[in-house]
């Protein structure tokens, strides 16, 4: 496996995270994402060439792909999506809860060598812009496989952040 880290995430606890689940999942590589315009870029330039994003008319449509759902997505599979917390309550009244014992159960064996032969992107995500005071709650790391997932949060930049800035301080 091979990683592409940045030079300091800053935080030791999103470090061992990732190291523990690409132990787990055994990815070929693990790629941070920063949100770079040079990323984007090679995200796109991969997705063209994997025919994962089809080229529209740049002169026409300047910037625009387009991308096909896989019918097996996880978005239209909301009943096997469960919450796991340690109160049901929390999950609220309209998701699937699962206690968190029960889900690593169910869960580890499953994972176990499901990103063989897969990137892994390590995508920062925090919800306001850094540094305000309404971006209280810590990053989120997301674990996609197919490119255009990490293309999607670093290219939308109306959604949650996601920059080198985004890595939280050290929590470890």
């Amino acid at each position: 496996m091979t990683a592409h880290a940045p030079e300091n995430t800053g935080n030791s606890a999103i470090e061992r995270w990732v190291q523990e689940v690409s132990a787990l999942t055994l990815p070929d590589r693990v790629v941070y994402c920063d949100g770079s315009e040079r990323e984007k870029d090679a995200l796109i330039a991969e997705s063209v060439a994997t025919g994962e994003l089809i080229e529209l008319n740049q002169s026409r449509l300047p910037g625009c792909y387009l991308h096909r759902s896989a019918p097996h997505d996880v978005a239209r599979t909301e009943h096997l999506t469960f919450i796991s917390t340690t109160r049901k309550v929390d999950a609220g009244p309209t998701n699937n809860w699962m206690a968190p014992d029960e889900a690593r159960a169910k869960l580890t064996p499953l994972f176990a060598g499901a990103m063989r032969g897969r990137t892994m992107y390590v995508v920062p995500f925090l919800m306001g812009p850094p540094g305000s005071r309404f971006s209280k709650m810590r990053p989120h790391v997301q674990r996609p496989s197919p490119p255009h997932s990490p293309l999607n949060s670093t290219t939308n930049r109306a959604s949650p952040s996601t920059s080198p800035s985004s890595w939280p301080a050290n929590e470890g």
